[in-house]
């Protein structure tokens, strides 16, 4: 079966408002679970808030299991690429292909819009899974929190 038929365990659908309080818990569980980010975090507390612009314009895409929401996507279009802007997998439900199927749920919506190309600034931590998931290596690029590399997957079109 190809990754475009893989059947999906994760209903993804839009994120709404109302989901906002709980993408917010993810976000922050998410972040504080690694090890090699939580400091910097900890220390700057505005890093550890997630804004609901994303959400609110309909940007978002969210990943539920049991009833409840496990991971979360945003993204945007420039410059006719998509932008992963964030991409967050709650701890409890790591390394069980949530962030694999909110990437590749982002290829189908990229495939649907004519879009050739995804990108994203991809932590250091998450460069494995980045590279599991299709992306390759383009260069670095500073961040708040420093260096960062940028990636990119192509995206086939039907």
């Amino acid at each position: 079966m190809s990754e475009s038929q893989d059947a999906s365990p994760y209903l993804i659908r839009n994120a709404v408002p109302t989901d906002i309080g709980v993408l917010r818990d993810v976000y922050r569980r998410s972040s504080l679970a690694n090890e090699g980010d939580r400091m910097n975090l900890l220390a700057n507390p505005d890093a550890l808030e997630l804004s609901d612009v994303a959400v609110n314009q309909g940007r978002t895409r969210v990943a539920i299991a049991d009833g409840r929401i496990v991971g979360f996507s945003a993204s945007f279009v420039a410059r006719g690429i998509i932008e992963l802007e964030d991409l967050f997998v709650d701890p409890e439900w790591t390394r069980r292909g949530v962030g694999r199927q909110l990437v590749l749920d982002l290829v189908a919506i990229a495939r649907t819009r004519h879009i050739r190309r995804v990108e994203v600034t991809a932590n250091k931590h998450a460069l494995d899974f980045y590279r599991k998931a299709g992306f390759v290596f383009d260069g670095d690029i500073d961040t708040r929190f420093g260096a960062a590399d940028r990636m990119h997957r192509d995206v086939e079109l039907v």
